[in-house]
């Protein structure tokens, strides 16, 4: 699916071609807090299908609870977080944040990872992939 989507002030925006099977919810710690909420909605891009089109999104590189050093990129500006990667020189897929994506209407969770984390509050949703940790594929 051919998605496009912004930052909240509009400094940055970009455009991307989504694998729709490739949708989901993550409870790990880090995706808590950086959302400031239970769990980050995120949509895989493969690198040649994720362009920015306006704008330079500040980044920062994180550990994750996997262990696995990943680029946190955001607007200066505003904040708003966009999307993660590897720290590779050209990352395999971006881990776009869903409610930056302009289409998240018509984009719904196919999996939910980290459910170790989960709050216990939040309940599952029906018909999702449930993971320990990250996905296997």
């Amino acid at each position: 699916m051919k998605i496009d989507g912004m930052c909240h002030c509009g400094e940055i925006t970009y455009e991307a071609e989504l694998d729709l099977a490739k949708v989901g919810i993550c409870h790990c710690d880090d995706c808590q807090a950086l959302s400031a909420s239970a769990f980050r909605t995120i949509a895989f891009a493969p690198e040649e299908g994720f362009k920015i089109l306006t704008g330079t999104p500040k980044h920062y590189v994180k550990v994750g609870d996997s262990g696995n050093p990943r680029i946190q990129a955001f607007c200066a500006d505003c904040g708003s977080g966009l999307y993660s990667c590897s720290t590779e020189e050209r990352p395999a897929a971006y881990n776009i944040r869903v409610g930056t994506i302009r289409q998240r209407g018509q984009i719904s969770p196919k999996f939910e990872c980290w459910t170790q984390s989960r709050l216990g509050w939040m309940p599952e949703i029906d018909g999702t992939a449930k993971f320990d940790q990250n996905p296997n594929a």
